[in-house]
């Protein structure tokens, strides 16, 4: 009897989906950036490349002290290269969490299988909040691609010694550390000294390569602490949070982390311990019932040898550090995705029974049909383009068609139906909800208008309402006024005389808050404004929407 080689597995159906996904997180790039934060970070990157100054952070026309430079520098590098868009904006931090997905391929083939590898990162690109932040770009694709990248690195670094890994390792590390500030390092060292704790592998802790480790990292962040020291520290004089004799370096070792982690730094917050709980289980969707699955299945295996524990701790720490800070978003657990990735596909693969695959199945099932009546309801009760129920019912198609036909192939069909149904669900938020939802953001339509019925002219706005979306779509100069001197010129914000600039020449535009009906009679264009990254109910509902919205005018001044 002849006897065949064993051919080796196929993952093509895995490539197929990870495409799928790469395609959906692209979906958004030329969709315009949502304010305030995005449009925020996309002014600040616009100023430095137009001025070529890669030292001080600008907004509003004053210093700005919130976040480190990195992801600034990158932007504006890409502004340099293709110009001022907000594509242009989206399109590094979109390759960097490929490369974050890619990273999280390689960590996963290393410690596990290639088949755990790929699974990982299409977990990781098609979790819905990673999918969000493809389209609203903050700090968070940044810090993604660097803290996996600089772990694996690490991870190879502390099996065999190669320059090499070090090097990449502690670029990575500084990198991430001057994307968000220091409390990035504790996903990277939670990941290794929390293996080497479990393993019993302290010895591997005590290497030289580790003390050269941390000198390179310092070495590498001069560049970030130079500019602070250069834009803060040698100008005491400079008003910053409403106080002068304000250090940049102290900002970023301790109150820009520790002073909000203690709610003692010039930007507080509230705390809640559940946040981060039932943020993980929207925000990780369709993985997330999984992912709490194993990360249950994970703390009875503490004594059995041969687990990697990098990931655990990683995603564990610095889950539990976020939890018990007083300051709290959700996209601040997007940095450790690719390790509730590794940690859930793990899980998923090692599942062997068929009645646990059959429940599993289930599970899966009921998540993505209501995630399916969810955007159904949104197409009905929004109402945005009509065409929207072609792309959900293409959607569903697309669905039925990638699903595998056998009920052998289980883990097969739980992969596929859950990312190709968030998949689908969010190309359609993105080509058909959120091109309507942006209509709504008066700042960056009022630049729209301005730059193609009012070319060059000058556009004026008001300081205590002051448009980051504005600032960066428009192409003619933009000036910031008070609003507390009287004189000759009605202010439609307020229904008082407003003396504008002796130095303003006229023509120019008046972008304004509108709040009295009386107002409407004066000449200009109307436009609705809602802040749409907070979504509530009322808005949503087609017949409630316009008692949500603010009112904007952008009005001629002859």
């Amino acid at each position: 009897m002849n006897h065949q080689p064993d051919r080796p597995p196929s993952y093509r159906w895995l490539q197929i989906l990870i495409a799928f996904a790469v395609f959906a997180n692209f979906a958004p790039l030329l969709e315009t950036i949502i304010g305030p934060d995005g449009a925020l970070y996309a002014t600040i990157s616009k100023t430095m490349a137009l001025r070529n100054d890669y030292v001080n952070l600008i907004a509003e026309g004053r210093d700005w002290l919130d976040k480190p430079h990195f992801p600034f520098w990158i932007t504006a590098f890409s502004f340099e290269i293709f110009g001022v868009h907000g594509w242009s904006y989206k399109l590094p931090a979109l390759l960097f969490l490929m490369m974050g997905a890619w990273y999280t391929f390689l960590f996963g083939r290393k410690l596990y299988s290639k088949q755990t590898g790929l699974l990982a990162a299409l977990i990781l690109i098609s979790a819905e909040h990673i999918l969000i932040s493809s389209n609203d770009v903050r700090a968070e694709p940044y810090l993604t691609g660097l803290i996996i990248a600089a772990v694996y690195h690490f991870v190879c670094l502390q099996t065999k010694y190669t320059f090499r890994d070090l090097l990449l390792g502690c670029l990575f590390t500084a990198c991430a550390v001057m994307t968000k500030g220091i409390f990035a390092l504790l996903p990277i060292g939670g990941a290794m000294i929390g293996h080497a704790m479990i393993t019993r592998q302290w010895k591997q802790l005590l290497q030289w390569r580790w003390l050269f480790a941390v000198v390179f990292t310092l070495f590498f962040i001069t560049p970030e602490l130079y500019c602070l020291w250069l834009q803060f520290d040698t100008h005491p004089e400079k008003t910053v949070f409403g106080q002068t004799g304000v250090s940049g370096l102290r900002f970023f070792f301790w109150d820009s982390q520790f002073g909000r982690f203690f709610n003692t730094g010039p930007i507080k917050g509230k705390g809640d311990l559940s946040f981060f709980i039932h943020t993980t289980l929207w925000a990780f969707l369709p993985w997330s019932v999984l992912f709490f699955i194993a990360i249950g299945q994970r703390f009875g295996k503490f004594n059995k040898p041969g687990l990697e524990w990098y990931s655990f701790f990683a995603a564990m720490l610095t889950f539990l550090l976020f939890s018990f800070s007083r300051f709290q978003l959700p996209h601040y657990m997007n940095i450790v995705f690719p390790f509730f990735a590794i940690i859930t596909a793990d899980y998923l693969l090692r599942l062997k029974l068929s009645s646990s695959l059959q429940k599993i199945f289930r599970l899966q099932t009921v998540i993505i049909i209501l995630l399916f009546v969810a955007a159904f309801a949104l197409q009905i009760f929004y109402e945005p383009a009509r065409w929207g129920w072609l792309v959900l019912a293409a959607g569903v198609l697309t669905v039925i068609i990638l699903m595998p036909r056998s009920n052998q192939l289980l883990s097969r069909r739980i992969i596929t139906l859950s990312a190709a149904g968030i998949l689908v669900i969010n190309i359609y938020l993105f080509w058909i909800l959120y091109p309507d939802l942006l209509k709504y953001q008066s700042g960056s339509e009022a630049a729209f208008i301005a730059n193609k019925e009012y070319p060059g002219v000058v556009v004026v706005q008001y300081r205590h309402k002051y448009s980051y979306p504005l600032e960066f779509y428009l192409d003619a100069p933009l000036v910031t006024i008070d609003t507390m001197t009287v004189g000759s010129d009605r202010d439609v914000a307020t229904g008082a005389q407003q003396k504008f600039p002796e130095n303003l020449h006229r023509p120019f535009l008046l972008f304004s808050p509108e709040v009295t009906d009386t107002t409407r009679s004066v000449p200009g264009k109307i436009l609705p404004d809602f802040r749409i990254s907070r979504l509530n109910v009322k808005f949503i509902y087609m017949e409630k929407r316009m008692s949500q919205v603010r009112w904007y005018k952008l009005e001629l001044i002859k």
